[in-house]
């Protein structure tokens, strides 16, 4: 149980695999998925997501990586 935690951490924190630079930024990633996810809602597909609360800095356990959104 010790490990899963640990490594859901890691995981979290980005530190289980190399990280590309060549990847494009968070924000764009989450730009497609918010048009997708506005496609689904018109065809009915899926319903209007509530939007969730926002986190306060002082909420997070670690430091973020710069990218990270």
């Amino acid at each position: 149980m010790e490990l899963r935690k640990v490594i859901l951490q890691l995981a979290v924190m980005g530190k289980l695999v190399p990280q590309d630079p060549n990847d494009p930024p968070a924000s764009e990633l989450l730009k497609a998925v918010e048009a997708e996810k506005q496609r689904l809602v018109q065809e009915g597909k899926i319903k209007t997501a509530k939007p969730l609360p926002s986190i306060r800095m002082e909420e997070v356990p670690y430091e973020v990586p710069k990218r990270w959104e």
